[in-house]
């Protein structure tokens, strides 16, 4: 028996053969030409080609998956049609006269190592989504078939690395779990299988082999652990595992519709973080109750330069709309530590993490912060509306942000532009001092919204970006969740509400711990709001409360 251990990234058991997915090598041709017109027309038919054929892949993952997995494939369109992008390839055409494809390949590669650079996991995983696009170019100007998957049988797919365009393709009545070398959780592909139902791991590197081919697999895409030539024992346990999530995943369809309500009648906001406006599709397919967190920066990471207040205003109404009413609380930019942005210019610091970062920049640069305010007001008029700045340490901070907002109101009421009259402001609490100013915070703001990432981290000492801290790093720590109670409790204390957008709030082990301190929202990734209504379903506050509150207050370590 062989164990080896990757990133789970879509839960489930899968069982099966292994069979190893090769794709063809080619080599980029790479010379120079003398007619420039004539390359920049080659690139450009194959620049259409692609998008044809990723509006044919759109549609097929829409018949699979719907929505979701459509818009992997428009958002690869966009790709593909990105001005920037086609700007790097034009300049190496007509400026450094290579040919298309060697300037595909160059212009790729450069974006690809753009993205890499980012310290955000997710915009690291786009590199893989530009070598995909720019892959997909130059294989039809080589007049390249796609690359085959027909086994016999169902298998378990193993491969370097796969593309969502390759997955999508696939026989999915051949495919029992996906397993990669590379990758990661953040990647289309691994969202793909997420929306797909299907088992998959991550980062399995090395140790998975290609004479490995043929021999039974079993992995488990909820620890990432993967176990070749699996001994009676282990085969059972974890043939066991999958029935029993089977079973609980059918019982979670059953609860779409439900109320988030405890069995002594105590109810819950579940919202949905997200970071796009195609996001908002898992929101309404997992049955989110809102969006507690949309990361605008997005539109930082994703621009060339500064987004405009049209380009703001934009994504900001359609996530809004698609909303229909529901609360969507948008976080104002929260740039610099794990997310630099070279056109921000932002002064190089030995700790990014305690800089210039998210509400600091937006006072420091309040014209940025203007814009960015401006579409959000003017987006406020086709929805329900919250604002949240993140990185509070003070109360004049607060009272800065709220000046400038009142001003950008009495601007648009001048200008007859309309915008909704009953936005919400809050703040995120993500730093020890939040915590212990809460009482007078309260006063300033419509409600709280934990940040328990970087409250872990600040509390802690812990730079959560350091995989060496182990378990250094716990967001379970007495101190983590004194903070959170004493938040809680100074929310309701002046009358707003408190919730938590941070991972923990869809760690189901602290589910009656948070009901139990009062805790009003919880907003998590879409795929966690079932689990997490089932969790809050099972719970009885009356009987755990007590117990839970009186341990956090005891000299043990943990609740």
């Amino acid at each position: 028996m062989i164990t080896i251990q990757g990133k789970g990234v879509s839960a489930g058991v899968g069982v099966g053969p292994l069979y190893f997915y090769h794709r063809h090598d080619s080599v980029v041709p790479r010379y120079t030409v003398t007619d420039t017109d004539a390359e920049w027309h080659r690139f450009k038919g194959a620049q259409t080609g692609a998008v044809e054929q990723l509006g044919e892949l759109a549609e097929k993952a829409r018949a699979e998956t719907g929505d979701e997995g459509a818009q992997l494939f428009e958002a690869h369109q966009m790709m593909v049609e990105d001005l920037d992008y086609e700007e790097a390839i034009e300049q190496r055409i007509s400026g450094q006269h290579l040919n298309a494809e060697a300037a595909i390949a160059d212009a790729g590669e450069q974006f690809a190592a753009m993205f890499e650079a980012m310290n955000d996991p997710y915009m690291q995983a786009r590199a893989a989504d530009v070598r995909d696009v720019s892959r997909r170019m130059l294989d039809i100007l080589a007049g390249t078939r796609p690359d085959t998957f027909d086994p016999e049988g169902p298998v378990v797919l193993a491969a370097e690395d796969l593309a969502p365009s390759e997955t999508i393709q696939m026989d999915k009545s051949k495919i029992l779990g996906f397993i990669t070398a590379g990758g990661s959780g953040s990647s289309h592909t691994a969202i793909l299988a997420r929306t797909l139902g299907i088992p998959a791991i991550v980062g399995a590197g090395s140790a998975l082999k290609p004479e490995y081919a043929g021999r039974e697999v079993i992995l488990d895409g909820a620890t990432g652990n993967i176990v070749i030539d699996p001994d009676d024992m282990t085969r059972d346990r974890l043939l066991k595992k999958r029935e029993e999530q089977q079973r609980l995943q059918r019982l979670l369809q059953t609860l779409k519709g439900q109320p988030n309500t405890t069995k002594d009648g105590r109810s819950i906001r579940i919202y949905c973080n997200i970071a796009s406006p195609e996001d908002v599709h898992a929101v309404q397919v997992n049955d989110g109750g809102g969006v507690g967190l949309f990361r605008s920066e997005f539109l930082y990471l994703y621009s060339a330069d500064y987004p405009t207040e049209e380009q703001q205003f934009e994504a900001y109404k359609q996530v809004l709309s698609d909303m229909e009413g529901k609360e969507v609380i948008i976080r104002t930019m929260d740039i610099g530590a794990d997310k630099q942005i070279d056109y921000f210019r932002l002064p190089e610091e030995k700790n990014p993490a305690l800089g210039m970062r998210a509400l600091r920049i937006c006072l420091t640069r309040p014209e940025l912060f203007r814009t960015q305010l401006r579409a959000l007001y003017r987006a406020s008029a086709f929805g329900r509306l919250g604002i949240m700045f993140p990185m509070v340490a003070s109360v004049w901070e607060v009272r800065e942000a709220k000046r400038l907002c009142e001003e950008v109101k009495r601007e648009l009421k001048e200008e007859g532009v309309p915008y909704g009259e009953q936005v919400e402001l809050g703040i995120m609490i993500e730093t020890p001092a939040a915590v212990l100013l809460s009482d007078r915070l309260a006063k300033e703001v419509d409600f709280f919204s934990i940040g328990t990432n970087d409250l872990t981290q600040y509390t802690l000492a812990c730079d959560r970006q350091n995989n060496n801290m182990g378990r250094f790093y716990d967001p379970h720590h007495p101190a983590v969740l004194r903070m959170i109670r004493l938040t809680a409790e100074n929310a309701h204390k002046d009358g707003i509400w408190g919730g938590i957008c941070g991972e923990l709030a869809a760690d189901l082990t602290l589910t009656e711990t948070f009901l139990a301190m009062g805790i009003d929202e919880l907003s998590v990734a879409p795929r966690a709001v079932l689990p997490l209504r089932n969790a809050v379903r099972m719970t009885d506050t009356r009987q755990s409360g007590p117990r839970i509150l009186a341990a956090l207050e005891s000299e043990y370590d943990t609740v």
